[in-house]
């Protein structure tokens, strides 16, 4: 593979930045060797030439493919360079926010600066147990791989965690001991990970401090020792420190604090027995307020302060140290604000007496204040000859106060740290320990001092040994795969750490110069200038003298050489020590004890390297304090050497912090410091080891299958994958050197994955690019076909479509001629009669013209002439009226003339006599008209005249009536009546008038008041509408609110009391199951005792556990032996038991019919002894009287010997099957051949055919015997006529005596042989045997009349069910008949269509019931195998128990027989023993039971005997008897469920019996809440003497014990199972492929074997689950919730698997995900167990298979996520978002922006912090009761149980 192919177009590079360090850019041309640059595009489209160094050939960093970048393994990237790693941090910190990456061996752990859900006791347990890589990276992983390499290497492990202030270190350490505190709990009662927990906060507040970088940064080094025993608990720890910075007790720089117990004592300090300490806030003393501001954001110091204290007890500091403590703090923040004042001469100073702070510091200490202001303003020096006190300047007081204030924290911290160990430390031996280092990382700053270099020095040697173990774990690696290696050039820093350690090194020349009296920084640095000068290590600046640097293996250093040799010898005046040593307090005193030893274990490095005190003048005090000539430099060097050695004799473990940017932002990334820390911590080196050699590491398998799309078709023949795959490689990578074949992995070196990779995608574009030109070329034909398919069609269609036009055409032609023909007549005929009739009417206009206008000028000129004619009319008439108006005149005139003259002469002629005879001409007949009117006239005054006297008589008669009235009132005395009568006439008209008056106010006032009423009462009414309707509103309003809220608050009462009620139980098994732990480890303990040694094994701490109820509801079936009279179930004993549980439904069924006639029989039984009584009560009081008394006696006689007769042929019946089994016994052991049992069967059929032919003869014996009852009746009735005296006692002289029981069959016999004597009717009374036959023909007519009613219920039944058959074939008739309809409706392709949807429906049905008919047959199948084999069993048993008993048979046959006949009879359900027989009982029956003992017994059979058991101590009234039993009982069932606690099939076994123990118990309490399904005799068989309610919570409590461990049991045998078969198992062969391989699992982390799982295991294992509980008659609610709980189980592991691993969420987990879950879903419907709710357990993994397999692009597809998710949490949902990978470059990755968007929408969601599900959570289960339907009578024991020694009572 040349450079050309690599540097190709469009590959993708890294190019140096200075901003950013390394940036992505795309080649834009080829690169060709020899050219002077390359062209590249960088991401913001940018052209750029970088220019390559043509001498060196350095070209730019590859960049890997996408589908590589964001791997959980840094060395799994193909190309392992500086750009690669951090760009896969910053992707997985910035996009996926994943905080933890492995580099190998290494974990890189980023600070996020945020609180993260990923630490909680769920993801614990997710982590416990599963291998390095498996799961994401985190800190819990390196803690489980430490803790099982313990366990199994037996060797110790050290955990090292390193990195900058910051970085998180504390942090990471806290929770790997958090792990093993949870992991490894401790065995006994000393708690000691809560102590190793609690040592954390005491050691933050005393050793950590805010500074400019972290809040919490730990200013010391320190070394945890976690001990374990050989059980791997945790016994114990210890503590080691190094090099606590004493130098900030008494300097902050800016924006920094003291350490964090100042402020929280200061914050403390109202506290009330804080008083005397005198302290008043921090910004009150010098010592806390040099850094500015004395509070964290965030942090309360007093309740830090709280914690801090409580840790302090948990440790067992007493009360009085702790205040001691605090005292001897308080004392060093007065002694730092003590005012010093310098004299005038400046060479003394003084210091106040009366300084408050001073005082305070002398009192707390209980020292001296005189001595005290004394010894810290002078100084003693001792001469040879005399001492001197010299006073000491401002400065060097200063100097010498803030020497004692950081001696005393130094002592004050390292006697904490020891009793810290005190209290960590076990008297027991310890096996094994985890060491956890927290210790700084490299240090560089502006200022570096003598702190830097021992912490770098430090580092020198951690990265040597780093070095050292990943180059020792490649080189294991290559050895164990075989393959050929070569010796890794690796950084070896040995140089460096000789510069520094060996002799006359840098360390050595500092002691040697601090020896010097007169040393000085200056000389010791000019000393290392002329040494070291040659050292390549080691250089001298330029522009300085008194600094000197060191090339350490992260980087180079300045060191600053002024302050070195006094914080080497860390001075303090012995006086002043010597003062602190007699203080009155004894904890101040033993902190300056001169007998400690300077460098212990515990605390190297810190108290005894301040301790160098100035030398007392006398001599013999010289030897004494040799030990202070130990510099801090030679005491770190010591326990450096020490802490290495301890960590080379373990296996290490690295974590590597990361402090991703100074500013403590949440998740913002700084490139140049991330590369600054890579280079520091050794991650680069590790990456650099690993790409010098074979960094990708592939095994076989995976390899074939991602890559075998690169493999020919022939090489698939091989089956041998090795094979494949070395020839796969040999053609595809040329050179031999790229890669090597191990024994089970191939290893390759660097790029040559992405070259793979990059040759897998070419070879899928390329077949790609095939299937599309395939496809598309497919497409094409299929649409050519088709367009050519419907040319064709159209074609047709057109071309008859045309020929069709064509014929119609000539129609229309032809047709058109025709029409035309007509049309052409018709128009011309038209056009003809149109100008005919235009003629006509042009003719007729223009002769009217004509007409009209000769017309016109006529009537012109006759109007012409009329207007002349009426003009000279009018004319003519003014000229005639002129004319006539004259002659009128002179007419007048002359008329007047003559008149005058005619006047006159009338006047004379009317005086003459001729004149009167001219009037009275015509006079006559006016008389007779006058006449006549007269005579009229007359006539109306007749009438009138008589209608007047009519009148005037009535008239009179009133005014005669008026007169005696009148008269009447004058007579009468008193006023004129008249004027009374006027007086009382105005008064009544006035009155009358005010009544109108009134009557019209008031008709006013009431019309007003009316219409305001009107007015009013139509506004009432319209007010009232609207109130009624605004009435119905607020009632349906009211209605609803009410029914809302009273549904709302009864659900929500409901939901509360059972939430109530389900923590109640949960709390109540909680401590139910805790004192199943107690006595657990009581037992352990006990056992522990008496073991001497115990071999060493892998074993851990059981997790906590909800503890729920559970309860069981499932009825018991009883298979024994049932004694019963009716001939079916004799059939089934004569039988035998082995042919009737061939059909165990039967069976079943004629038990329940038994049971039935059984209790009819008692009770007619108990009626009949009741009318016995009666009856004897009558004779005895009444004598006999006459003979109607006979028919009692005779009844009572009857019925004796019925009774009698029918006991005694009850046993006869019973001995006969007993002979007949016998029988069968004898015959089956002479015939050892396999015709015996055919020959013994035989013979059993004979005698059942003889039993029934001599049943038909006695029906008819009683038919005969019937008719004479008949007649003998009639006789006696008349035989009573004739002689009334006699009584019955004369006519049965015989029914006085006592018949006995053989006497009774004797004359059943009797009456049988003479059955021909009818006559003699004398000889069958003699002795009743006519009474016996009467009483027989009474239970026949029984029997005959039950038959009769059974078949005709069968027959009713019959006709019932053949009229729902008629029914139903009716109505499918009918949907037939409408279907055809339909289909007759349709057009024919319609028809054919529906008609074959309507046979595949028909068809699909038939499938289906033929399916279910095949599952049913299988079913039963399986169950028939399975009794098969019981019945074959309990043959071989029977063969064996029938040849033991052939030899005594004769022996005792009679009275084997005697002997049933009375338990049959005398059985009460009670079983006896004898108190010895108790642990025999016990033994046989709980501790040394197998379950497969019971195989073909009752279910529950133990829990029966037991209380049978429990009975008969109940009658006795034995109370010792009941509470040693049941307490054995109960002991011996916890000893079995110890013994057993891993056999599932035991504990489901002894939790059925322990339920239907707990079920008697209640059942036959007495209680009557429990006795509603009792019947008569089973509430015979209640308790009668003991109230065993105690005892009923012992046994729910053992239960719920029981339950627990069972479902502890199925989850550890399935929890192996869970994540290979439903995330890792291919149940869709070929869905998934191989993605790039991600960690490479170390071999330690892998166990032996392939443990890979399938679904069908976890099926198989349920099925035998669900059998186990079944056969063991376990009740089916216990079964539902068990599988529910398991269901549950299932869903949390795999979905928490899910959550943490980022190789698993992908596409194709998601559809394996929903296959799977499907197919549990159908395997619970198949065992209907469908409503266990087992399903909806498994919600929310369903809904995370969906969502990954969702489109999430787009704004509608986060709505679509929200909206489905909602059994996930928010952080659940944006998690598998974040881990979803690709599993191939043609996926796309979930962008940022669309996970913003999600949580976006779901941040009003009040989702729970916990990330992960609790796979330890157990649902509340109850015990519901569930009664038995068995008599105890009924229960037999087998004799493979050995309890011969019970009696039945």
């Amino acid at each position: 593979m040349s450079v050309g192919e690599l540097y190709s177009q469009y590959t993708r590079v890294w190019i140096p930045d200075p901003d950013e360090v390394w940036r992505s850019a795309e080649l834009t041309k080829d690169y060709k060797e020899g050219d002077k640059s390359l062209q590249l595009r960088l991401e913001d489209e940018t052209i750029l030439e970088y220019p390559i160094d043509v001498q060196c050939n350095q070209l730019p960093f590859l960049r890997n493919p996408d589908i590589l970048v964001g791997e959980n393994d840094l060395t799994a990237l193909s190309y392992l360079h500086e750009p690669a790693v951090l760009h896969n941090l910053k992707v997985r910190f910035l996009e996926s926010n994943h905080i933890y990456t492995y580099c190998g061996i290494v974990l890189v752990a980023i600070n996020p600066y945020e609180q993260l859900p990923i630490y909680g006791q769920d993801v614990i347990y997710a982590y416990s147990g599963q291998n390095m890589g498996d799961m994401d990276p985190h800190i819990f992983a390196v803690a489980e791989e430490a803790y099982k390499q313990m366990a199994r290497d037996e060797k110790n492990q050290s955990i090292i965690v390193s990195g900058e202030s910051g970085a998180g270190k504390t942090v990471s350490a806290k929770y790997a001991m958090r792990y093993f505190a949870t992991v490894g709990g401790s065995a006994s009662e000393t708690n000691i990970e809560e102590k190793v927990l609690a040592s954390s906060p005491i050691m933050e507040a005393i050793g950590n401090a805010k500074t400019t970088r972290n809040d919490n940064s730990s200013r010391f080094g320190k070394y945890i020792q976690i001990g374990f025993d050989k059980r791997y608990h945790i016994i114990g720890a210890n503590m080691r420190t190094y090099l606590l910075e004493k130098s900030r007790v008494v300097f902050q720089a800016d924006d920094e604090r003291n350490y964090h117990i100042f402020y929280q004592l200061c914050a403390a300090a109202g506290l009330p027995e804080f008083k005397e300490l005198a302290l008043t806030s921090a910004e009150d003393f010098f010592y806390t307020s040099q850094g500015g501001d004395t509070s964290i954001e965030g942090v309360d110091d007093a309740e830090d302060f709280e914690k801090t204290r409580q840790a302090f007890t948990l440790l067992g500091v007493r009360e009085s140290h702790q205040i001691s403590i605090f005292k001897i703090i308080a004392s060093i923040l007065h002694l730092g604000s003590v005012e010093i004042q310098a004299e005038r001469d400046g060479d003394s100073c003084s210091i106040s007496p009366q300084d408050e702070h001073l005082s305070n510091f002398c009192r707390l200490l209980g020292v001296e204040h005189s001595q005290m202001e004394q010894w810290l303003c002078h100084r003693k020096l001792v001469t040879t000859s005399e001492t001197y006190v010299k006073t000491m300047s401002l400065q060097q007081v200063i100097n010498a106060r803030n020497a004692l204030a950081k001696h005393i924290y130094a002592q004050l911290f390292s006697w904490i740290v020891e009793h810290i160990n005190k209290a960590l430390h076990t008297s027991l031996k310890q096996h094994s320990f985890i060491g956890v280092l927290d210790i700084y990382g490299f240090e560089t700053f502006e200022v570096n001092s003598f702190e830097q270099f021992c912490i770098n020095y430090a580092n020198e040697k951690l990265q040597q040994q780093f070095n050292s173990h990943v180059f020792k774990l490649e080189q294991e690696e290559y050895m164990k795969e075989q393959i050929p290696w070569t010796l890794i050039d690796f950084y070896d820093n040995q140089p460096c750490i000789d510069l520094i350690e060996a002799k006359l090194g840098i360390l050595d020349l500092l002691d040697e110069e601090c020896k010097v009296p007169k040393g000085t920084d200056q000389n010791w640095a000019q000393k290392l200038y002329d040494r070291h000068s040659s050292s390549q290590h080691f250089q001298k600046p330029r522009m300085s003298n008194t600094a000197f640097i060191i090339v350490h293996f992260a980087d180079k250093v300045e060191y600053l050489s002024d302050g070195f040799l006094e914080k080497n010898r860390d001075t303090v005046y012995e006086e002043q020590i010597n003062i602190l040593k007699a203080s009155k307090f004894p904890l101040v005193a033993d902190l300056f004890h001169d007998d400690k030893d300077p460098v212990p274990a515990t605390t190297s490095g810190k108290g005894p390297s301040s301790k160098i005190s100035v030398r007392s003048a006398r001599p013999p005090m010289k030897a004494s304090n040799k030990e202070h000539k130990k510099t801090v430099g030679h005491q770190f060097r010591t326990s450096l050497h020490l802490l290495m050695e301890t960590l080379n004799a373990t296996t290490p473990h690295y974590v590597r912090c990361i402090k991703p940017n100074d500013e403590k932002l949440p998740f913002h990334f700084d490139p140049k410091r991330a590369v600054q820390q890579l280079r520091a911590c050794g991650v680069l080196e590790t990456i650099r080891i690993s790409a010098a050699g074979y960094p990708s590491r592939w095994a076989y398998h995976d390899f074939f299958n991602r890559y075998r799309v690169l493999v020919k078709k022939r090489e698939l023949a091989n089956t041998d994958k090795k094979a494949i795959c070395r020839s796969v490689l040999e053609n595809l990578i040329k050179d031999p050197d790229k890669f090597q074949f191990g024994r089970t992995k191939i290893f390759f070196r660097a790029g040559q994955v992405a070259y793979l990779e990059k040759l897998r995608a070419d070879k899928f574009r390329t077949a790609t690019i095939m299937i599309q030109k395939t496809v598309r070329g497919w497409l094409q034909k299929v649409k050519y076909r088709r367009l050519k398919r419907a040319t064709l069609t159209l074609q047709r269609y057109c071309r008859g479509h045309l020929a069709r036009r064509l014929a119609e055409h000539l129609r229309r032609t032809r047709a058109a001629v025709v029409l035309q023909k007509h049309y052409r007549m018709q128009r011309a005929c038209q056009a003809y009669q149109r100008v005919r009739r235009a003629a006509v009417v042009i003719q007729a206009f223009t002769r009217a013209m004509f007409v009209r206008r000769t017309y016109r000028q006529i009537l012109m000129e006759h109007k012409a002439t009329t207007i002349q004619k009426h003009v000279r009319g009018w004319m003519a008439r003014r000229h005639f009226r002129q004319l006539r108006d004259a002659a009128i005149v002179i007419q007048c005139a002359f008329r007047m003339l003559k008149a005058r003259q005619e006047l006159k002469a009338l006047r004379i002629e009317a005086r003459s006599a001729e004149h009167l005879k001219r009037l009275n001409v015509g006079m006559e007949n006016k008389v007779v008209q006058l006449q006549r009117k007269i005579d009229e006239q007359n006539k109306e005054f007749k009438t009138l005249s008589e209608q007047l006297s009519v009148t005037t008589s009535t008239y009179t008669m009133e005014v005669e009536r008026l007169k005696k009235e009148l008269a009447h009132y004058q007579q009468s005395p008193g006023e004129d009546p008249s004027l009374s009568l006027q007086e009382e006439v105005e008064s009544l008209r006035t009155e009358l008038q005010r009544a109108h008056s009134e009557r019209k106010i008031l008709e006013d006032a009431h019309s007003r008041e009316k219409d305001e009423l009107r007015k009013r009462v139509a506004d009432l009414e319209q007010e009232n509408a609207l109130l009624k309707d605004e009435k119905e509103q607020l009632n349906n309003q009211i209605l609803c609110q009410s029914k809302d809220e009273f549904a709302q608050n009864s659900v929500k009462e409901n939901l509360l009391m059972k939430k109530e009620l389900e923590e109640e139980r949960s709390r109540y098994q909680n401590l139910v199951k805790e004192y199943s732990q107690l006595e657990q480890r009581y037992d352990n303990l006990r056992d522990e005792m008496t073991i001497i040694k115990q071999t060493p094994g892998h074993r851990r701490n059981p997790s906590n556990q909800s503890s729920l109820e559970s309860d069981s509801n499932y009825p018991s079936i009883s298979t024994s032996d049932i004694g019963d009279t009716e001939d079916a179930l004799q059939q089934v004993e004569e039988i035998g038991l082995e042919k009737a549980a061939m059909d165990m439904t039967v069976f079943l069924k004629l038990q329940k019919r038994v049971r039935e006639l059984e209790q009819e029989r008692k009770k007619l039984q108990v009626q009949l002894e009741k009318r016995e009584q009666q009856d004897s009560k009558k004779v005895q009081v009444e004598p006999p009287q006459t003979d109607i008394d006979l028919d009692p006696d005779t009844d009572l006689a009857y019925n004796s010997l019925k009774r009698q007769e029918l006991e005694s042929e009850n046993k006869k019946l019973k001995n006969d099957l007993n002979e007949l089994r016998k029988a069968v016994a004898d015959q089956a052991m002479q015939n050892n051949s396999s015709h015996g049992s055919p020959d013994s069967y035989s013979l059993l059929l004979n005698q059942l055919k003889l039993a029934h032919e001599e049943l038909e003869v006695r029906k008819e014996e009683v038919l005969i015997l019937r008719t004479q009852i008949v007649s003998a009746d009639q006789r006696r009735l008349a035989g009573r006529n004739a002689e009334p005296n006699i009584n019955a006692r004369s006519s049965w002289p015989n029914s006085e005596k006592h018949v006995d029981q053989e006497d009774a069959i004797e004359a059943y016999h009797g009456v049988c042989q003479t059955n021909s004597k009818t006559e003699d009717w004398g000889y069958l009374n003699e002795d009743g045997e006519l009474g016996l036959a009467y009483q027989g023909l009474k239970q026949v007519a029984r029997l005959l009349e039950a038959q009769l009613q059974a078949q005709s219920l069968e027959h009713e039944e019959e006709v019932e069910h053949l009229k729902s058959q008629l029914e139903a074939l009716k109505e499918e008739m009918d949907k037939q008949q409408q279907t055809f309809c339909q289909t007759l409706l349709l057009s024919p392709e319609a028809q054919v269509e529906f008609g074959i949807q309507q046979e595949i429906s028909r068809l699909t049905n038939e499938n289906l019931d033929l399916k279910e008919l095949v599952e049913k047959l299988e079913k039963n199948e399986r169950k028939l195998k399975k009794q098969l084999k019981i019945y074959m069993k309990k043959a071989q048993d029977l063969e064996a128990a029938q040849a033991l008993a052939q030899s005594e048979r004769k022996r005792h046959e009679l009275n084997r027989q005697v002997t049933v006949q009375r338990k049959e009879k005398d059985f009460q359900g009670m079983l006896e023993y004898h108190k010895e027989d108790e642990a025999l009982l016990i033994r046989n029956l709980v501790t040394d039971l197998k379950p497969q003992m019971l195989s073909g017994a009752v279910p529950c059979l133990p829990a029966y005997i037991l209380y049978m058991c429990i009975r008969h101590a109940d009658y006795t009234n034995d109370d010792l008897k009941v509470h040693s039993l049941l307490t054995s009982t109960i002991n011996g069932i916890k000893k079995v469920l110890k013994k057993h606690n891993d056999d599932f099939e035991m504990t489901s076994f002894w939790l059925s019996n322990t339920c239907r123990l707990l079920h008697c118990l209640k059942q036959y309490s007495g209680d009557e809440g429990f006795m509603t399904q009792n019947t008569a005799k089973q509430n015979e068989h209640c308790l009668k003497n003991f109230d065993l309610t105690e005892y009923r919570q012992v046994l729910s409590d053992l239960s719920i014990q029981i339950y627990q461990q069972l479902i502890k049991i199925a989850e550890g045998m399935l929890q192996p199972m869970i994540v290979s078969a439903m995330l890792e198992n291919e149940s869709i062969q070929g869905l998934s492929g191989v993605k790039p391989t991600g960690y490479r699992k170390r071999s330690s982390s892998m166990a032996d074997g392939d443990n890979s799982y399938c679904l069908e295991a976890i099926i198989r294992q349920m099925n035998a689950f669900h059998t186990v509980m079944c056969d063991q008659g376990l009740d089916p609610e216990i079964i539902l919730q068990v599988f529910k709980q398991l269901f549950y189980m299932i869903n949390a592991v795999t979905l928490n698997n899910l959550l943490l691993r980022k190789d698993v969420c992908s596409w194709s987990t998601g559809m394996q995900l929903r296959y799977n879950i499907s197919q549990l879903e159908e395997w619970l419907r198949g065992r209907n167990l469908h409503q266990s709710g087992a399903v909806q357990t498994m919600e929310p993994l369903i809904q995370a298979a969906q969502l990954l397999q969702l489109k999430k692009k787009t704004q509608e597809d986060a709505e679509a996520i929200c909206s489905l998710c909602t059994s996930l949490s928010t952080q659940q949902i944006v998690k598998i978002l974040n881990l979803y990978t690709p599993l191939n470059e043609f996926e796309e990755r979930v962008t940022v922006a669309f996970i913003r968007t999600i949580q976006a929408q779901l941040q009003e969601r009040n989702d729970p912090q916990q990330l992960l599900l609790d796979a330890k959570h157990m649902f509340p289960v109850v015990f519901p009761f569930n009664p038995s339907s068995l008599t105890m009578d009924s229960i037999h024991i087998p004799a493979c149980l050995n309890l011969e020694f019970l009696n039945e009572v």
